[in-house]
């Protein structure tokens, strides 16, 4: 069966464990990482990520992102929405689509 996670800084995640997710605090880019690819290759469909983290390992998401599984979405944390979300929503449909739609 297959689990959802939330990886970010402590205070922006720490709601999500009430709700029965499993999270996993990353305060460094290395440490998220590194979190990142344990979850992926673990037993994980869906992947929250806090989007000040999602910018900081970038490479590590790109990797990810061509697989089918887990499916990695960026969430706003404790900082507000920075915008990367909706950056990368727009490039999944520029790579679908051929263009530029939204």
């Amino acid at each position: 069966m297959y689990r959802v996670a939330v990886l970010g800084d402590r205070d922006s995640i720490y709601g999500f464990a009430s709700l029965g997710l499993d999270i996993y605090p990353a305060e460094t880019a290395e440490e998220g990482a590194r979190y990142l690819r344990q979850l992926a290759e673990g037993d994980y469909a869906v992947i929250y990520i806090t989007e000040d983290l999602a910018s900081r390992i970038e490479a590590e998401m790109d990797y990810w992102k061509s697989r089918p599984l887990p499916a990695i979405i960026p969430i706003p944390g404790v900082s507000g929405n920075t915008g990367i979300g909706m950056k990368m929503v727009k490039k999944s449909v520029e790579q679908a689509v051929g263009a530029d739609i939204i």
